[in-house]
């Protein structure tokens, strides 16, 4: 627990403190993630202006509440500054600039027994300059060419931001392909939303950071593909890495918080610890590395992207080394590869319990595969409110909570942790969507896992085209 001794906490950079009218209460908004509070919690929060310390925090609460105690605060404070929430002599809780506050939308009347959305990936485009092998868009792109309006976007997230709504991805492809970018990201923020940008950075210059940061964008998360410019551009099929360095310089110098995230791979996993002091020397306050995730042209190379037992390994202890040397000053996430770790991964933290997908086309998906499962009609924006789709969808509804589980899942006491992994990939491995992920060492297909991962020669990988 982080010592809280002469310490005088605000809000750590990028975090900001809102009142969300949709729920009647506060929530904390940061980069990647939202933390709804309490009233308690929040008038804690509220008392964290980076000049009180804890005895001046506990005294201001006093005068409100009987019985404080302090232990109980220090222990939400730093609770909160081990999330990196909190930062020692920060500034103090306030909304958006301009005195914008998240909710300006009517809240959407919620009948149905399922909690509100906090997040949404809002995929704009799948056009992109860059040919990633292992990106996680669909295979066959030519039929996703069909987008949404900016109109349509704007509606999406009033409706988005009525039915809960706090924070939205804004991610393809690449996003900065779309011209309208800085419209959308505006209407985001005119409804007090976060607004996180995941982008390669190339056709990013000066002039569109400054309209998109005028625009009100919180947070940009920019990808890098390796830490040496030739290994960069063979998995980008491009000159695309002094490009993005250039692009994370203008990032830098613009003060907005900055994510560089990095997917592993057989072919950049041993230089994980070059890569990640590239990250810190462009200013990354987190650092994201994450192995393959196997969707779309993920599964199509599978065969060319899936790392050796050895390589997890080192990259395990390289991760370890990163955190020992930088995570002080930048948040280090570290994705281990459920292939390899026989746990699978809580897939989107529940199947519709926090986040939502919608894709170019107004596709509305629980996660960013779903689309691929069959027997189970795909709901549309174009043709239904979002709200009802959340709550009374087929897709959503499938595979929520734990009565679609069989054995083992349904007998596992971490059914409620991991939620039986990814439905997408139990499909993929057995032709079973309501399957145990074979990725878990319990599940009966867990074979099919060990021989994905056998070294059996590695072919070439074939690049990411529109078709």
């Amino acid at each position: 627990m982080t010592s809280l001794t002469n310490r005088r906490p605000g809000l750590a950079r990028g975090v900001r403190f809102e009142w969300d009218p949709v729920r009647a209460g506060h929530a904390l908004l940061y980069p990647e993630g939202v933390l709804l509070l309490d009233p308690v919690a929040a008038d804690v929060v509220r008392a964290c202006d980076g000049r009180r310390d804890l005895a001046g925090i506990v005294e201001l609460l006093a005068r409100e509440y009987a019985g404080v105690d302090a232990g109980d605060v220090e222990r939400l404070l730093a609770d909160l500054s081990d999330r990196r929430l909190l930062s020692d002599g920060r500034t103090g809780p306030a909304g958006r600039p301009g005195g914008v506050q998240a909710g300006t939308a009517g809240a959407t009347s919620w009948t149905g027994a399922h909690p509100r959305p906090t997040g949404l990936l809002a995929e704009l485009t799948y056009r992109c300059p860059l040919q990633c092998a292992y990106c996680s868009n669909p295979v066959e792109l030519a039929a996703h060419r069909d987008e949404l309006g900016t109109a349509q976007w704007c509606d999406v997230l009033d409706q988005a931001r009525g039915a809960g709504v706090l924070q939205v991805h804004l991610s393809g492809g690449e996003p900065l392909l779309r011209r309208d970018l800085p419209e959308i990201v505006g209407h985001a923020a005119r409804l007090g939303m976060y607004t996180n940008l995941v982008t390669s950075g190339i056709p990013l210059d000066a002039d569109r950071l400054a309209a998109l940061l005028a625009a009100g964008l919180d947070h940009l998360q920019l990808s890098v593909q390796d830490a040496r410019r030739a290994e960069a551009d063979g998995i980008a099929g491009g000159r695309f890495h002094d490009r993005k360095l250039a692009a994370a310089g203008l990032i830098r110098a613009s003060g907005i918080p900055l994510t560089v995230n990095v997917v592993l791979h057989a072919g950049n996993v041993a230089r994980l610890g070059e890569i990640a002091e590239l990250a810190v020397a462009l200013g990354a306050d987190r650092l994201e590395l994450a192995h393959t995730q196997f969707y779309g042209w993920g599964l199509r190379n599978r065969a060319a992207l899936m790392p050796t037992r050895a390589q997890v390994d080192a990259a395990a202890e390289a991760a370890a080394e990163v955190h020992r040397r930088h995570g002080e000053r930048v948040e280090i996430v570290y994705v281990r590869p459920d292939y390899h770790t026989g746990t699978p991964k809580p897939c989107m933290q529940g199947w519709g319990t926090r986040q939502l997908v919608v894709t170019p086309g107004g596709d509305a998906l629980p996660c960013l595969a779903a689309g691929q499962l069959p027997g189970i009609e795909v709901p549309s924006v174009r043709t239904a409110p979002l709200a009802g789709i959340w709550q009374d969808s087929a897709l959503f509804n499938a595979f929520r909570g734990t009565a679609w589980m069989s054995e083992p899942c349904r007998g596992c006491a971490l059914r409620d942790v991991d939620f039986g992994g990814c439905r997408c990939q139990a499909f993929q491995l057995t032709g079973d969507a309501s399957a145990t992920d074979p990725a878990c060492r319990w599940s009966p297909h867990h074979d099919t896992v060990l021989a994905a991962t056998a070294d059996g020669g590695r072919p070439a990988a074939i690049p990411r085209r529109a078709r």
